[in-house]
Order: structure tokens, then sequence, then C-alpha cells
């Protein structure tokens, strides 16, 4: 996702597998892991919090974020860079430290800081690649956590050391837990990106399965109804 022109490449060479091997292959694109919940939570909240997730191309990871009961809206863009790189084609040459980033914010009284941090790790994205996704490669595809206090930072650095002391991964996760100092909403083409395109071979090999997976191992937490971003601009 680099370029443009990369992801037309990319899309044609995934229309010509996913016909070549049949409909399983878009299945085995991406394989979810169970995690245990976190043994450490936030407290309940009696208002709205913000979340920033980073975990390669947002397209997918807001897409899942966007079907969590809880959930009030799920927004792409880009974290951990200035205001004045956060543009696609900059951000995609990897030099401005920016990672896409999907900014989600929930109601704590119906899904926790952990609930979406489970489901963070186990279905939206790899936690064990370090700066790649799958088929995108360069650190604006990094795994991490922009916390927006003390409490966030608790909750998800006592998850990453839980899961790893528990071999949940067969290697390490290199997710990174930092402080949000901004996040700049992405490209308008960008947003809701996965529900307006279902059929784009990037959506149907990489990311239908998370939200399948997410159905599937978290039943309780899954929403048919997706919380779009121009629904919450109205």
């Amino acid at each position: 996702m680099s370029t443009s022109s990369h992801r037309r490449s990319l899309a044609a060479l995934l229309v010509a597998t996913i016909f070549s091997l049949g409909a399983s292959a878009a299945c085995a694109a991406e394989d979810a892991v169970v995690v245990p919940p976190p043994a450490v939570d936030e407290a309940t909240g009696s208002g709205p919090e913000t979340a920033i997730f980073a975990g390669g191309c947002f397209w997918g990871v807001q897409g899942v974020f966007q079907h969590v009961k809880g959930v009030e809206s799920a927004v792409s863009g880009y974290a951990g860079g200035d205001a004045k790189t956060a543009q696609y084609e900059t951000v995609s040459t990897g030099s401005t430290g920016h990672a896409e980033s999907v900014q989600v914010m929930f109601d704590p009284k119906q899904v926790s800081y952990g609930k979406l941090l489970q489901i963070f790790f186990s279905v939206a994205h790899n936690p064990t690649q370090l700066n790649f996704q799958g088929p995108d490669q360069g650190t604006q595809y990094r795994s991490a956590v922009f916390v927006a206090d003390p409490e966030q930072r608790k909750v998800a650095e006592s998850y990453i050391s839980q899961l790893d002391k528990a071999h949940v991964f067969s290697q390490p996760i290199v997710t990174k837990v930092s402080e949000a100092t901004g996040f700049y909403p992405a490209e308008a083409y960008h947003q809701d990106f996965l529900t307006l395109n279902p059929t784009y071979p990037y959506i149907v090999y990489n990311d239908l399965p998370k939200i399948a997976n997410l159905k599937s191992l978290f039943p309780a937490d899954y929403s048919g109804k997706p919380v779009l971003v121009l629904k919450t601009k109205s």
C-alpha cells in the first residue's frame, strides 16, 4: 500500500490468486489467535473514551472496530508523527514517523478498553510482525498502541506482558506502547473503505476474514451494523 500503483498491482495479483486457488484462499489469509482476556482492565468510566490502535493497513483495523458493540466511531488516520506530514502519499514513504492508525471512540459501559485490546491482538492484526502486516511493508504499518493516559498504558503494557508470559503467540509481541501525541484523520476516500468496497481484492483477501473471525470468536461483542464515519459526521 505504499503507492497507488503498488496497490493496483497487488490487487491484480490477488484477483489472479483468488480465482486460481478458490474461495478458501481468502479465508486463509488472516488466521485469528484466541487470546485470553486481560487480567488488568480499566475501571468503568462515565463517559465516552478514546483509544488509538495501529496494526497495518487501517482499512481492516477500522472495519473490525466498526463492528464492535459499544464503539461509537472508528476513524482511519495517522498517529506518531507531525500534523504537517500527515498525508497518505507522504506517510507511505515510511519517513514521517506516522503509523496508519484507527481512533476508536467507545462507551466503557458497553465495551472495556481491555476488551478492545483483546480484539486488537486476536483478530485485527498480527502483533508479532515487526514493521509490516501481511503484504504491507514499512514502519507506517507497525503494530502500536497509542495511549491516552497512564491507566491505558498500565492496561496495555500489563496485557502484552501477560500474553508473552503465556506464550499465546509463537513469537514475541512487538507492539509498542506510546503516548498519544496527536491523531490526524486520513483522507475521505480511506474512510469506511472495507464497508464501501467489500469486493475489492485486497479487502477480500486480507480484511473480510478479520470480520468473520470477530463474529466467530467474539459473538457477544459483534455488531452486524458497522458504525460508519459518514454516519457519525451527519
